[in-house]
């Protein structure tokens, strides 16, 4: 087990439409994926972050917020769905099926 006072490198990530952040940040070992991201200083570069309703995750894999963070981790904060997905493939697939009747 780690102790407390040992260096973790990880990484926080937040991917807008037109770009991508990722901030390499050195914590202590015992470090929780949400004190990681308040202390990367995104929060005040993004404000319409709310971490009480937005997910995040560790490459690719949904974690709570007090999830203690691995050396190496990237933790990743999720934009809120514009479409819902199943909806957005069912529109695909009307438009598809008309598209081949023409």
């Amino acid at each position: 087990m780690a102790q407390r006072d040992e260096s973790l490198s990880v990484e926080i990530a937040y991917a807008l439409p037109e770009t991508q952040l990722l901030i390499e940040l050195e914590v202590v070992a015992g470090t929780t994926a949400r004190e990681a991201i308040e202390n990367s200083g995104i929060l005040q570069r993004f404000p319409e972050i709310d971490l009480s309703r937005q997910k995040i995750g560790i490459f690719g894999k949904a974690v709570k917020p007090d999830c203690v963070l691995s050396s190496g981790d990237r933790v990743e904060i999720y934009r809120p769905l514009i479409a819902d997905p199943k909806d957005a493939r069912r529109r695909r697939a009307v438009r598809k099926s008309r598209s081949v009747k023409s």
